[in-house]
């Protein structure tokens, strides 16, 4: 079974930055793709970023392009999300999580139904 946890959020002036850090244990089927979400109180789960399991290929919401940076680890197994210039419209609770099917198009890559595993998430505040 997969276990992801996330950590390093909290609380952060505008125009600061974090580094969020995911975890993960165990041994899926496969993993080609792993991923952050977010979701603010009252709204609906969002695409943030995804990065293919050899880091060659990585993919931004519109909202982020620019400011975030998706990078991951193998050797130690850690995904990170790097988040500079913060605005509080990015507070929400970040999500990492893990596909083990291939995605056949950027739609499908970041689709939250296409995902088999989540970590807890973790809480992301930005004040003005």
């Amino acid at each position: 079974q997969v276990q992801l946890v996330e950590s390093g959020g909290g609380l952060v002036q505008a125009g600061g930055s974090l580094r969020l850090s995911c975890a993960a244990s165990g041994r899926p089927e496969r993993t080609y793709r792993m991923a952050w979400f977010r979701q603010a109180p009252g709204k609906e789960r969002e695409f943030v970023a995804y990065i293919g399991w050899t880091g060659s290929r990585t993919y931004y919401s519109d909202s982020v392009l620019g400011r975030f940076t998706i990078s991951m680890n193998n050797a130690k197994n850690t995904l990170y999300l790097q988040m500079d210039s913060l605005r509080p419209e990015d507070t929400a609770v970040y999500y990492c999580a893990l596909s083990t099917v291939i995605a056949n198009t950027v739609a499908r890559a970041m689709t939250a139904n296409n995902y088999d595993y989540w970590g807890q998430g973790t809480q992301v505040t930005v004040s003005s």
